[in-house]
C-alpha cells in the first residue's frame, strides 16, 4: 500500500430524476441491480478490494433508504472503531454559511471541506455511486503519483451506439496528459470520456475549491468550473480503464446493462472470487421453480417463486410469477408479483408492485405500439422511458 494517506468519497446525493418513478421514494445509489445487488455496492466493494479503508459517503436525497442499506458499513467490513465508513448527511452551520443542500457534486465536496481538512488526506478519490464496474483504484493512484498530477481522471471508451454528450469528454496527448475537457457537450468530438472516478491531490483540490467559492456565489458540478480550471492550470492526466464500465443513470442504460449480464457467451464480469461485490442481502429461502414453469437465460434471486414462463429477464428477491404469466426481456424488482395470464416484454416492474391483467392492458396503452420502448411500472404510475428521458 502507499505511504500517502488516502480518503475515498462516494457522492450519493443525486435525485436520479432520469430514472423516473424508480427513484421517487429511494436514493438512486440503492437501486436494485443484477437481482442481488444495489448500485452503490460496486463503488464500496471496489474500495474495500483496493484496500482503501477510509470511505465517506455524501448523501442528500432519500437518505433514509440509503442509510438502511449502508448498515454502518458492515457488509463491506467497514464498521470499524477507527476509520471505516462515515456517512455525511446534509447539515446546517449558521456560523460560516456552510452545510445545507448541495447544488452539484463540486458543491457537495466543498460543503464538507472542513471535515476533509481535519482528516488531512494526501490523496482524495472521488467516486459516483451509480456506475457498474470493477477496478483496483491502486492502479489509478500509482499513475497519479508517477505523473505528479493535480488530478488523474479515470477514462474509458464508450461502447458503440452510446452518446458521449452525457459525460465529460477529454482529449489527451501521447503521454496521457489531458489537453481538453468538455462537460456534457452537445456535439462531442470523440468517445473518450471520464468515468467519474477522480484521483485528486487533496491540497490542490481544497485550495482550488476555496478559490472558486470566493469568486462564485455558488459552486455546482465539478465539470462546470473545477475540472476545466485544473486542466488549464495544473498537471492533469488520464488513467485508462479498459475493463467493463457502465453508467446506469437512465432507464435505457439501467435496462441495457442488466440485459448484458444475460449474455451466455460472457461470464458475469463481477463473478470473481478474488474481487467480490459485497452487499446487504436479506436472508431468504432459495428460488423455487415449479413444474409448470419454463425459465430460460435469466437471473433468479433468492425467495423467487416461479410458476410461469421467464426468458431473458432479471428477477430480484421474492418475486412471484404465477402460472400462465409470461415475462421476457424484463427486470422485476424485489417482492413484485406478476399475476396469472399477464404477458410482459421489455418492462421494468418496481418493488412490491402487483401486475394484473388490467394493469398489463394499461402498460400496452402507455407503450403506444412502440415495441422497442421500455415501460416502467410503479405502484401508482406507468411511464414510457422515452418520455422520462426527454
Amino acid at each position: 500500500m502507499f505511504k500517502e494517506k488516502v480518503l475515498a468519497i462516494i457522492l450519493a446525493g443525486g435525485k436520479g430524476s432520469r430514472l423516473g418513478i424508480l427513484t421517487e421514494n429511494r436514493a438512486k445509489p440503492v437501486m436494485p441491480f443484477g437481482g442481488s445487488y444495489r448500485l452503490i455496492d460496486f463503488a464500496l466493494s471496489n474500495c474495500v478490494n483496493s484496500q482503501i479503508s477510509d470511505v465517506w459517503v455524501i448523501e442528500q436525497y432519500e437518505l433514509h433508504s440509503l442509510n438502511e442499506h449502508l448498515s454502518n458499513g458492515r457488509p463491506w467490513d467497514l464498521d470499524r472503531t477507527y476509520g471505516g465508513l462515515q456517512v455525511l448527511p446534509p447539515f446546517e452551520n449558521e456560523t460560516d454559511g456552510e452545510g445545507g443542500f448541495a447544488e452539484g457534486n463540486a458543491d457537495a465536496i466543498y460543503r464538507h471541506i472542513d471535515f476533509i481538512e481535519e482528516f488531512k488526506p494526501d490523496i482524495l478519490i472521488v467516486l459516483s455511486a451509480d456506475h457498474v464496474y470493477k477496478m483496483d483504484f491502486r492502479d489509478a493512484i500509482k499513475t497519479h503519483l508517477e505523473k505528479k498530477a493535480a488530478v488523474t481522471m479515470v477514462t474509458t471508451r464508450l461502447p458503440k451506439g452510446e452518446s458521449a454528450s452525457r459525460f465529460g469528454v477529454v482529449e489527451t496527448d501521447k503521454n496521457g496528459r489531458i489537453k481538453k475537457f468538455d462537460y456534457k457537450p452537445e456535439k462531442p468530438d470523440g468517445d473518450l470520456i471520464t468515468t467519474e472516478i477522480f484521483v485528486y491531490d487533496a491540497k490542490i483540490l481544497q485550495t482550488t475549491l476555496k478559490d472558486l467559492s470566493a469568486k462564485k456565489e455558488k459552486l455546482k458540478d465539478y465539470g462546470d468550473e473545477l475540472l476545466p480550471l485544473l486542466v488549464e492550470q495544473e498537471n492533469v492526466f488520464e488513467h485508462r480503464l479498459k475493463g467493463y464500465w457502465r453508467d446506469v443513470g437512465t432507464v435505457e442504460s439501467y435496462w441495457q446493462t442488466q440485459m448484458e449480464l444475460l449474455d451466455e457467451k460472457e461470464r458475469l464480469f463481477f463473478d470473481d472470487e478474488h474481487w467480490r461485490i459485497l452487499t446487504l442481502a436479506a436472508q431468504r429461502v432459495p428460488a423455487f421453480i415449479y413444474t409448470s414453469a419454463d425459465v430460460k437465460n435469466s437471473l433468479l434471486s433468492s425467495g423467487c417463486k416461479i410458476s410461469g414462463n421467464v426468458s431473458r429477464s432479471v428477477l430480484s428477491s421474492g418475486v412471484i410469477v404465477e402460472k400462465g404469466a409470461e415475462i421476457a426481456d424484463s427486470i422485476v424488482l424485489p417482492d413484485a408479483m406478476i399475476e396469472k395470464g399477464v404477458k410482459l416484454k421489455k418492462v421494468i416492474v418496481d418493488a412490491g408492485v402487483k401486475v394484473s391483467k388490467d394493469r398489463a392492458k394499461k402498460i400496452e396503452e402507455v407503450r403506444q405500439n412502440d415495441k422497442n420502448v421500455i415501460i416502467v411500472v410503479g405502484k401508482r404510475k406507468i411511464q414510457n422511458a422515452k418520455n422520462i428521458e426527454d
